[in-house]
């Protein structure tokens, strides 16, 4: 399995993108919009300048309670772990597990093509055992 696949089976394959002068207040309402946890900082929409999730909200809040205030690129994160499309499920799971972090940004050719959360790889990982125990269950009960 890979990232191409888990990419193509998500219900919203929009990348959502802010631009780092953007408020926190406007970031807010684009992760509770649309309903998600991180969100792609980009000038143009396609090029990778950072991620901004709930979580650097959340340690900026704790630390300076004016952090409505300030702009994403203040906040957000710019050393970012990306993978490939082609890059195996597996292994993507494990870099997310050792970096602990629940959201990656997927680039080809130097531009973001999509990301995806530890959730959408565990549902996928799911659902590929769901089919394959489905399918020698139906292999071991033919007549």
């Amino acid at each position: 399995m890979r990232i191409s696949d888990v990419l193509q089976s998500k219900s919203l394959q929009d990348v959502i993108t802010i631009g780092p002068d953007a408020g926190v207040r406007e970031l807010l309402a684009t992760l509770s919009e649309h309903n998600i946890g991180a969100v792609i900082v980009s000038s143009d929409g396609t090029t990778l300048e950072g991620i901004v999730s709930e979580r650097d909200v959340v340690r900026t809040l704790h630390s300076d309670g004016t952090v409505i205030n300030n702009v994403v690129s203040s906040i957000m994160t710019t050393q970012v772990r990306t993978c490939s499309p082609e890059d195996a499920l597996d292994d993507v799971m494990q870099v997310m597990t050792e970096g602990r972090f629940r959201h990656i940004p997927a680039t080809s050719e130097g531009r973001v093509v999509g990301i995806v959360s530890i959730g959408d790889l565990v549902k996928h990982k799911i659902d590929q055992l769901q089919f394959e125990r489905d399918q020698l269950d139906s292999y071991v009960h033919q007549s």
